[in-house]
């Protein structure tokens, strides 16, 4: 159980605290609500690109790190669909630092042409970088717009294309700052050894005087059902073929959530898995599978994903995993296997929460999700399912008519 207390500040700012007296260190977590679903079709990339303008320089702050790395402590970020987080661990004793640094930024970043020019050439070379020139980088530029006709979540984190950003002028990254990041639109989570009243003090005089915005309702474009089977095929130099299964899942609010996950764990263990033992340990298809789920807010994805041995066909590996799958839904796992799957689920919770980090950034998420208390009853939802469950679950997503396949093939 994670004990926390949240307040609101004046201009929308929500708040939450975590006391740990163990630690002599602190952490200050921003999340924002803004993803690369938050962006203009024609204008992607943009959250991903704010995330490294954030650390740009701020009014007061030409330099984000070099106060923060004299205070003892480390800052990082990243970008989803859905969030942006950004994070600061650091001595207790120098709090302060982190909430100025992180205030300043969100009232008034600095907007300089050599700014956006030195941050826009990392985003396109990381693009380069990790989608464009590695083995494998570009496969979910091709299998989001594969799963993806109308929700926003057809293109990556990254953006459809470099040209986006390549293109950004001052006042369209101007008026992505202005609707998102503000109060009323973030999540500050602080945890370490402190007073309550101290907390609220220190909050107030530093986000207190950032005027507030109202939060912009979100009318996104719904997926409609899929109702047929969606291939593709691309080729690449690549040291072996590869695919990538993608069916349909609910949202992370959603109640076939943790069904979703309990079975991806299920399915992807090396040495109960079906899919292990059946495609890689005997008929040796395969030299790696796996299985896993996105979790996105909104409804998701459920991949199945690995690359083919020498000689093994792309025909081959798609008969036999249908017929693993089929296995799924044709029988309901044990009950002592379910209680293996718990078991190890709540292990690796339990791991997690230790560190300080996890503990900020999953208070925040939660709080995002409706309510961070959510964070502390997830365990019973997981607890509930029973083996039939499972089965039934598995029998609706693993139908080949919601199945979008991606194929990489060596050239």
């Amino acid at each position: 159980m994670i004990q926390f207390e949240r307040f609101t500040l004046a201009n929308g700012l929500r708040v939450l605290f975590h006391n740990e007296p163990s630690t002599p260190m602190a952490v200050a977590n921003v999340l924002y609500d803004v993803g690369a679903r938050d962006e203009n079709p024609n204008q992607t990339g943009f959250a991903h690109l704010f995330e490294h303008l954030m650390f740009g320089g701020s009014k007061h702050i030409p330099d984000f790190d070099a106060p923060l790395q004299a205070a003892g402590g480390q800052s990082n970020a990243f970008t989803s669909n859905d969030i942006t987080n950004y994070y600061d661990v650091l001595p207790a004793h120098n709090l302060d630092t982190a909430l100025w640094l992180e205030s300043d930024r969100m009232l008034s970043l600095a907007f300089t042409p050599k700014s956006l020019e030195v941050q826009r050439q990392v985003v396109i070379e990381e693009f380069k970088q990790r989608y464009l020139n590695q083995p494998y980088g570009d496969a979910w530029l091709h299998l989001r717009p594969l799963a993806y006709k109308k929700h926003p979540y057809r293109w990556a984190t990254i953006g459809k294309n470099i040209e986006h950003i390549e293109t950004a002028t001052m006042d369209d990254v101007r008026a992505f700052f202005a609707q998102h990041y503000h109060p009323g639109n973030a999540i500050l989570c602080i945890v370490g050894n402190f007073d309550l009243n101290f907390v609220k003090e220190k909050v107030d005089y530093y986000f207190g005087n950032i005027p507030g915005k109202e939060k912009i309702i979100r009318n996104l474009p719904q997926e409609p059902k899929q109702q047929r089977f969606r291939k593709k095929i691309i080729s690449r130099k690549i040291p072996s073929d590869a695919f990538y299964y993608a069916f349909p899942m609910g949202g992370r609010m959603d109640a076939s959530y943790y069904l979703a996950d309990l079975l991806s764990d299920h399915i992807a263990n090396e040495k109960t898995g079906l899919l292990y033992t059946e495609l890689q340990r005997k008929k040796k298809l395969v030299s790696e599978i796996t299985a896993y789920i996105t979790g996105s807010l909104d409804n998701g994805l459920f991949v199945i994903t690995g690359k083919l041995n020498p000689g093994r066909t792309f025909e081959q590996l798609d008969a036999a995993l249908w017929q693993t799958l089929d296995k799924y839904t044709s029988r309901p796992i044990s009950k002592s296997v379910l209680e293996e799957l718990l078991l190890k689920m709540q292990t690796a919770k339990a791991f997690q929460d230790q560190g300080l980090l996890n503990r900020a950034m999953n208070l925040c998420f939660f709080e995002l999700l409706g309510d961070a208390q959510f964070l502390n009853e997830e365990a019973d939802h997981y607890a509930r399912i029973q083996p039939a469950q499972l089965q039934h679950f598995a029998k609706a997503i693993f139908s080949k008519n919601r199945c979008s396949l991606l194929q990489i093939q060596a050239k």
